[in-house]
């Protein structure tokens, strides 16, 4: 079955992604549904194919259909973690070309900033981990971290560089959480929280909701919102625990990737700005390896010399990302929402000129899940 551009986005919204105190995790989804539909101008009585996960609900697809008032005829609520919403492009495209549904509604909410950073979702222990009582997931990423800076000589700056060029472009952001300029010397200055991560080499801890809609690519056409095609895509999963990576150095992205790419008949170079999942520095430098952007080990080269910021020859995380922008639990839905705004042409200050092609890439667990998405202006 061919999928490529057999489906097409035509709705995003997005609420309270820096705080929204007060509120439960349903009622900040439920303001970015209601704005993802209304851009869209489709009802919640038109949509009949729900794809939701959260870090809340035992039985997330259960919950949320209820809170919305929907009876869908199809749903998936897979929890990937993380790359849950990259990877509901996949299962959402395959649902609206085999007639399942036909308007497919992926949202996310969280409200835990708010909440003090609690999540009632059940912690459940890793039995090659726990004897060393790990401070996870942070203990994970600073594994890899360390390993990438051993095997590739990648450096503190590198990392630092990547969490400078996020704030960037967080500070033509009016919807940041943090948009205040920071050097290179204050990251490296900043509190070790697992060495040798600092705490800006973290994401941040917010609120926030996400909504995407999604329609067949001759449905779209038909609307009055720009379509945002949805090339390709590609799933993968390679371990669950840190201690059982194959390989510290290469995530799942690099099957994912080559997956979404040859489904889209393009290749990294043809793409125009790229969206990823940065839960910490060292993220952003694996996936722009693994997804072939750069060679492996020259991933925080591309970040030092300023080609994913502002100007820079290939964007990176135009919103400000996880480490500036929002981070509420799980971020993958915030990648599509950007790369839709960014191809439309509505980034305002941010806006990358000329942007027709987009990446989008979500991680799960600790480098574990990876999804990836390939977004387009053009069938």
């Amino acid at each position: 079955m061919d999928l490529r551009s057999k489906s097409a986005i035509v709705g995003v919204g997005q609420y309270g992604i820096s705080a929204a105190p007060g509120m439960s995790h349903m009622e900040i989804m439920g303001h970015a549904v209601k704005a993802a539909l209304a851009e869209a101008g489709l009802t919640l009585q038109d949509v009949d194919g729900l794809f939701t996960t959260n870090m809340s609900n035992l039985l997330p697809g259960l919950s949320v259909g209820e809170y919305l008032g929907l009876q869908p005829r199809f749903t998936d609520a897979t929890n990937y973690g993380g790359s849950a919403f990259v990877a509901f492009l996949q299962s959402a495209t395959v649902a609206i070309e085999t007639g399942l549904c036909d308007v497919a509604l992926i949202c996310y909410g969280s409200n835990q900033r708010s909440a003090a950073g609690r999540l009632v979702s059940p912690v459940e222990p890793q039995p090659y981990e726990a004897p060393y009582h790990p401070r996870n997931p942070i203990g994970a990423y600073a594994l890899a971290t360390s390993r990438h800076m051993y095997q590739y000589g990648t450096t503190r700056e590198d990392l630092a560089s990547v969490a400078v060029s996020m704030r960037k472009w967080a500070e033509l952001n009016p919807e940041a959480t943090m948009r205040d300029p920071i050097t290179l010397e204050e990251v490296l200055a900043a509190r070790p929280v697992a060495d040798p991560l600092t705490v800006r080499d973290c994401c941040l801890v917010t609120d926030g909701g996400g909504a995407v809609v999604l329609v067949s690519a001759e449905k779209a056409r038909e609307m009055s919102k720009t379509p945002i095609y949805v090339r390709g895509f590609g799933v993968a999963h390679t371990h669950k625990s840190i201690m059982e990576m194959p390989d510290l150095t290469v995530s799942p992205a690099a099957l994912s990737g080559a997956r979404a790419f040859a489904m889209s008949g393009l290749a990294p170079q043809d793409i125009d700005v790229v969206q990823l999942y940065d839960a910490f520095t060292i993220n952003a430098i694996l996936f722009m390896e693994d997804l072939g952007f750069c060679e492996k080990g020259q991933g925080g080269k591309l970040f030092r010399d300023g080609l994913t910021a502002p100007g820079g020859t290939i964007p990176v995380n135009t919103n400000g990302g996880g480490l500036s922008c929002t981070h509420p639990g799980m971020y993958g839905i915030f990648t599509i929402i950007e790369a839709v705004r960014q191809l439309r042409g509505e980034g305002g200050e941010r806006q990358v000129a000329d942007c027709a092609t987009a990446v989008v890439h979500g991680n799960g667990g600790t480098l574990a899940s990876q999804a990836t998405g390939v977004l387009a202006l053009e069938a």
